[in-house]
């Protein structure tokens, strides 16, 4: 039987669900590759591989785009992995450096300029230049906070925006799967959440994160209605910048 394909983000914020892949049957049907955000939607986008973990701004891209499990990236308020990271109050921001990574977390830093702190904003990509803020996501941002006299946590901002928790990344097929599997990948990705003690145990600290709270507390992998609610008052906002 010829493998399912699947990219998951390489982050930190991925390790419970690799445990529980890992650790099922599951594994044994899949072809899984770990890879950063954006490279996992190109991935899905151009039918290298079956399902994915991508950014949710990227499913508007993805043919056939189908959301398949009930778990996601997600946190209800502060996420303390997803930046703005400025040397200026941010209103006061008029330039900023863009992710390279994330196409979500770009857009999200957008909306928020735009619509919840109202600064008009000049965006680059282009890493050597000087800008005033900096957006920046994954494990790259522990122990970064001592870096900048501002730091804006864009899970905590949204939610003071909208009211509502985020969902940074979604598992989405570009095909149809079959039930069975899909019933056997969701119960492996249930049985990494719920060993994110042992997950905890078995990574090396690093400095500066509480890599405890951070999947504990700050994390949140439940795929909610509230968090569809939020994806697409997300994805409304995007087609509106």
């Amino acid at each position: 039987m010829e493998k399912i394909k699947i990219s998951a983000v390489s982050y930190t914020n991925t390790k419970p669900f690799i445990y529980g892949i890992q650790h099922a049957q599951v594994l044994k049907q899949i072809d899984l590759s770990l890879d950063i955000p954006s490279d996992c939607a190109k991935k899905l986008i151009e039918n290298q591989v079956d399902i994915g973990l991508i950014p949710v701004a990227a499913i508007p891209f993805v043919p056939n785009a189908q959301i398949i499990s009930s778990f996601c990236i997600g946190s209800i308020g502060a996420v303390n992995s997803v930046f703005i990271f400025s040397d200026v109050p941010v209103n006061k921001i008029k330039t900023v450096k863009l992710d390279p990574q994330s196409r979500t977390s770009n857009n999200l830093a957008k909306v928020l300029l735009k619509h919840h702190f109202k600064v008009e904003v000049t965006y680059t990509t282009d890493q050597t230049a000087t800008t005033d803020a900096i957006v920046l996501i994954g494990d790259r941002t522990f122990g970064r906070k001592p870096d900048f006299n501002y730091v804006y946590d864009m899970g905590e901002e949204w939610m003071n925006f909208t009211g509502l928790p985020f969902m940074y990344a979604a598992w989405v097929a570009n095909k149809a799967i079959s039930k069975e599997f899909l019933k056997d990948f969701d119960m492996a990705l249930a049985e990494g959440i719920a060993n994110i003690p042992t997950v905890i145990n078995q990574l090396p600290a690093i400095k500066g994160i509480d890599i405890a709270d951070y999947l504990s507390d700050k994390l949140n992998f439940e795929l909610t209605a509230e968090k569809i609610k939020a994806k697409d008052l997300f994805l409304k906002y995007v087609t509106e910048l």
